[in-house]
């Protein structure tokens, strides 16, 4: 089986996101979303809101599965037996970092890293710019799924 995960802090799902992972679900059998947690990290959505937002995304979806996890993703990886890493590109800076923790992955792994690039219409979307749209009264709905929704 062709297990992938797609890790992240989704503060919010993005259509970025939304994008990778349908077209992720051709590449694999299953994508586990896997919504990292780190203390440190100051959220604006609750974990229990992050993953409401991504199942409800997802629910007609069997090849997807929503988990949480701490530590080295490699090490997530061999806990739930996934061979790669999906992960999104928008532009050459994502392209430089995600290439520096893929190469680091691989030193400590097996792990293979699968790149994809956004589609165009949506490359300029991150989550960081989403959290600042809302946090500004702004619209956030075309660039959210439906099931993102702060009520």
């Amino acid at each position: 089986m062709r297990r992938a995960i797609f890790p992240g802090s989704f503060d919010p799902l993005t259509l970025g996101h939304y994008d990778i992972i349908k077209r992720g679900i051709t590449l694999f059998d299953e994508i586990i979303i896997a919504i990292g947690i780190n203390a440190e990290k100051q959220y604006m959505f609750t974990l229990e809101q992050r993953m409401r937002f991504i199942k409800k995304a997802f629910e007609k979806e069997p090849k997807i599965r929503v988990l949480t996890y701490q530590g080295l993703t490699v090490e997530f990886c061999k806990k739930v037996h996934a061979d790669f890493i999906l992960r999104g590109l928008r532009n050459p800076a994502d392209f430089e970092f995600e290439k520096a923790i893929a190469h680091t992955n691989r030193k400590l792994s097996e792990i293979e890293t699968v790149f994809l690039l956004t589609s165009s219409g949506k490359s300029y979307i991150s989550s960081s710019i989403v959290r600042d749209v809302i946090r500004h009264g702004g619209d956030y709905t075309g660039l959210v799924p439906d099931s993102v929704r702060i009520t």
